[in-house]
């Protein structure tokens, strides 16, 4: 029967010990107790460092998601966080109110890195300065945390992939999903061929609020007295202060990448580390800007199609994502892989397996009417089934893939290795991102060699 084989391989790899308890399958579960709703367990550990191991970081960007970043940093144990740069007065004063005056601060991302005492930066800045920043840092020797998309541009890739390689520093992009739960239970799974063979996978995003859409709160001091807003364009055309640009910069093409380059990028990056893919090989997006009609130049639906080859880690299969931000149901996201032998949700704290039943192949009309018939003249006793889903749970106190995130990062500092999502994983991962902008805009499929990095 279709699927027999494969899913004959995934109960020899459970038996071997390959996959883990957690693996086992329905049918051994009933008998050994197990119920349907299992937990996945969680891989941080407890670490006590002296003063002397401390890895003191900078934070350069402190608006909402770097202030996220750097609150959850010094929740790792052994990190401390000695200074910070941002480019609006504000954001300072309050790195010094809730880090301590003692912290230094500054507008010139440069003073950070020029400090011996700094190990490590995180990026939180708008896009368009996340490559020349990441570079400088690497070159000198700081190790990098830097906000997902790696790159503004896809011609800005290779210097980063270039910077990590010559200087033998950790990089790390912000995709915190990458470091999750259920994204290493989902890599488990597919392995093991619990979906049987994977060939369509698809991902969404919702969101319905002023907030969820980017409409950041503007200060009402903002000006350019409180803003280095000529230091913010960076290499982008010159233009009189304007605070919307400044604190809703994801509007903006020149400093932003869109809903594809915040969101779909998440996707691709957890896609891509379950799959072992290096990436889509042809791209094609379409969407519109529906509601949110207030200056902004990127669409805030968007939709984007992707063709992925066979390849010797996956079989060919197909990509579709979605970006909604005005959908009335509410803040939700999933990412679902499908396969020949069933399907799975992927969530960065759950992952819910859905099992088909495998049917006989009946391509000959003749077979499945005899087949029918000698059913209805014997008595075929019926079976018990398995369930039609099994889900696997964090375990209470899981602190979440944001922390794991960083204690991988800080980890790879301290025992001198690489990351899963380096400069090279992070540049495939946003690349497919950027080239669905550039379809979108440009209204034509895009070709891209997910080896080569390069255009066809």
């Amino acid at each position: 029967m279709p699927g027999h084989t494969s899913r004959k391989k995934f109960l020899k790899k459970i038996m071997a010990g390959i996959a883990g308890s957690a693996l086992i399958p329905d049918v051994l579960k009933a008998s050994a107790g197990f119920s349907d709703e299992m937990n996945m367990q969680s891989m941080q550990q407890k670490k006590y460092f002296s003063a002397n191991d401390t890895i003191q970081i900078g934070l350069i960007g402190a608006g909402g998601m770097g202030t996220a970043d750097a609150n959850t940093a010094i929740t790792v144990p052994g990190v401390k966080l000695v200074a910070a740069c941002d480019l609006y007065d504000g954001r300072l004063a309050a790195a010094r109110k809730n880090y301590g005056n003692d912290i230094f601060t500054t507008k010139d991302y440069r003073e950070i890195l020029h400090r011996k005492d700094i190990d490590a930066v995180i990026v939180g800045t708008p896009d368009h300065w996340h490559k020349d920043i990441s570079v400088d840092a690497m070159n000198n020797k700081k190790s990098v945390y830097c906000e997902k998309p790696m790159v503004h541009d896809i011609s800005e890739g290779a210097e980063v992939v270039t910077a990590q390689n010559k200087n033998q520093v950790v990089f790390q992009v912000g995709s915190q999903g990458m470091s999750s739960l259920g994204n290493e239970k989902a890599k488990e799974l597919l392995a093991a061929g619990a979906i049987g063979k994977l060939n369509y996978a698809e991902g969404f995003w919702a969101r319905n609020s002023p907030e969820g859409a980017w409409q950041y709160t503007i200060p009402e001091e903002a000006s350019d007295k409180t803003v280095d807003w000529k230091m913010f364009l960076n290499k982008y055309p010159d233009r009189p202060f304007d605070a919307k640009r400044f604190f809703r910069w994801r509007c903006y093409r020149d400093y932003g990448t869109g809903v594809s380059g915040d969101l779909f990028v998440h996707l691709f990056s957890s896609l891509h580390f379950i799959t072992n893919s290096k990436g889509p090989q042809k791209i094609m997006a379409m969407g519109g800007l529906r509601y949110w009609k207030d200056g902004r130049e990127v669409p805030d639906i968007l939709m984007g199609m992707f063709d992925y080859p066979e390849t010797a880690e996956h079989p060919p299969f197909n990509l579709s994502l979605r970006v909604n931000f005005v959908d009335g149901t509410g803040d939700n996201t999933y990412l679902r892989l499908v396969g020949s032998e069933g399907s799975m949700n992927v969530e960065w704290d759950k992952v819910t397996l859905f099992h088909n039943k495998a049917y006989a192949p009946a391509d000959d009309p003749l077979l499945a009417t005899k087949l029918k018939k000698e059913s209805e003249n014997n008595y075929q006793r019926k079976t018990m089934i398995q369930p039609d889903a099994t889900v696997f749970k964090a375990e209470d106190g899981y602190k979440g893939a944001h922390f794991d995130h960083f204690y991988n990062f800080f980890s790879a500092i301290r025992e001198k290795r690489n990351v899963a999502e380096d400069a090279l994983f992070g540049y495939r991962a946003a690349a497919p991102a950027l080239l669905c902008n550039d379809s979108y805009f440009n209204e034509k499929p895009i070709r891209w060699d997910p080896v080569n990095l390069k255009l066809l």
